[in-house]
């Protein structure tokens, strides 16, 4: 589906030993990245999605809101254009599309596995799913850059960017050249969240696929 539950790194020195206050030591996209895993358990806010093609072509721009709990509980929901939802209620993935009236439910342990979900709300374990380097200081944020390890993943990399220690940005690159870019237009840290978000029963009346 084209919406997407949507730098790596090392320590940097200064270029000069004796250059202007500040700039001795920089923290690489890596540090940061693993900081925010280890400091957020969890987090909610907004986001505006834009999915470009391969000949660089924009397609569907989409806003949203989500929140995420540690782990394996999370909620991805888009607004506009057009209204879907994705609940992890720790066992069970659950995506909503009110236009097919269609519920699509699988076990939350083989939909999450290598995915961008799983660097928000998974376990943690970034080194085990994932191969990280630094993507350095680009459009005032520093990046870092997720590969995946494992050879069927639904994505080939995924970059992380930080403004001051926090989530600004993630640039998700598919297995067929095409590139979905989040901005999070508000990013609350370890809010207190309520339990409902990560819970989801089917309306009546819409079809369930896959329980």
């Amino acid at each position: 589906m084209t919406h997407v539950f949507m730098g790596a790194g090392r320590w940097l020195v200064a270029v000069m030993v004796f250059g202007a206050a500040g700039a001795a030591m920089a923290e690489s996209g890596v540090v940061l990245l693993k900081r925010f895993v280890q400091q957020t358990d969890r987090a909610q806010g907004t986001f505006v999605q834009a999915v470009y093609r391969q000949n660089g072509g924009r397609g569907e721009q989409s806003d949203g809101r989500f929140a995420f709990e540690r782990p394996g509980k999370f909620r991805w929901e888009y607004t506009k254009p057009y209204p879907q939802l994705l609940v992890g209620d720790g066992q069970k993935l659950w995506a909503y599309d009110p236009e097919l009236q269609q519920v699509t439910v699988k076990a939350l342990g083989d939909a999450l596995g290598a995915t961008p979900a799983a660097i928000l709300a998974g376990d943690g374990e970034l080194d085990k799913n994932f191969t990280l380097e630094d993507g350095g200081r680009m459009n005032a944020l520093d990046w870092a850059v997720a590969t995946p390890r494992a050879a069927d993943s639904s994505f080939a990399r995924m970059k992380m960017g930080f403004a001051n220690g926090q989530l600004a940005a993630m640039e998700i690159q598919d297995n067929f050249g095409q590139t979905t870019l989040l901005r999070f237009t508000e990013f609350k840290a370890n809010p207190p969240l309520d339990a409902s978000l990560f819970r989801f029963t089917p309306p009546k009346g819409v079809d369930v696929v896959g329980e």
